[in-house]
């Protein structure tokens, strides 16, 4: 196990997992102290080549996920430095293209909601409450504003950024927000299982997997399958792990993944 010492976070880098859990209870505000803790325990996910996923998750004592970015770092001097650090959060999810799990239990407002929306799959609690309150402010998300159409589809998106007003759990699980919606004492044990199952896959076919569904989004049928075509070809049929699965499945045996 590899663990890092932060102040607002903590880093746990286990099993091929790398768990990076907001740790400023009880509502994990987003600083931008924290923005530079939570990019730094992503760099370390890059270093680690057969990392299979990243989790996020709220520290015990938490009263939720995370209540969003300070509105104290919205201020007109230091926003520019706040969008900075926070957007390059989402911008290294990208590249890193890991798959993304993020376990909520309690409310996830504001940024928060951002960083479960960016996701790939979400667990939440029956309890769990989803939403963006900043044009309250008198401002808006930009994550959200570029990420919950596609997620949620574009109507629930604009009455959710227009009025501020929150999402149950279960309405979060109808829109497509949240996978799973269970009582907060079986969240640990779906992750678990959830885990397990990635554990047993190539990390280098899930990243190419997740670069092909987000470089189709929202395209045209034939423009999307262009860019998929190109990914598969170029990018997962040079992979020795590629070659390994349908090798192995030939052979009738399991495949001994590289991760390369």
């Amino acid at each position: 196990m590899f663990q890092l010492k932060f102040q607002h976070i903590q880093l746990k880098i286990q099993d091929r997992v790398v768990r990076i859990t907001l740790s400023r209870p009880p509502l994990n505000v987003i600083t931008i102290p924290m923005m530079k803790e939570i990019l730094r325990a992503l760099e370390e996910c890059e270093n680690q080549r057969d990392t299979v996923a990243i989790v996020f998750d709220a520290a015990q004592g938490s009263r939720g996920f995370s209540a969003g970015v300070s509105i104290e770092e919205h201020a007109e001097e230091i926003v520019f430095q706040m969008l900075e650090n926070f957007h390059a959060i989402f911008r290294t999810i990208e590249r890193i293209g890991k798959p993304a799990v993020a376990l909520v239990d309690g409310m996830a407002l504001g940024g928060g909601c951002e960083l479960v929306a960016t996701c790939d799959i979400v667990i939440a609690s029956d309890r769990a409450r989803f939403g963006q309150p900043e044009i309250k402010l008198g401002v808006f998300p930009p994550i959200a504003a570029v990420l919950l159409p596609s997620v949620i589809g574009p109507k629930k998106a604009r009455e959710l950024l227009l009025t501020g007003e929150l999402m149950s759990a279960q309405e979060a699980l109808h829109f497509g927000l949240v996978n799973y919606v269970l009582p907060s004492s079986e969240l640990e044990n779906k992750l678990q299982l959830i885990l397990s199952r990635l554990r047993e896959l190539s990390s280098v076919s899930l990243a190419s997997t997740k670069h092909a569904i987000d470089a189709a989004m929202g395209l045209p049928f034939d423009e999307g399958l262009k860019q998929t075509e190109d990914i598969y070809l170029n990018e997962l049929m040079r992979t020795d792990d590629a070659r390994e699965g349908i090798k192995a499945f030939i052979e009738k045996r399991r495949p001994n993944w590289k991760h390369r």
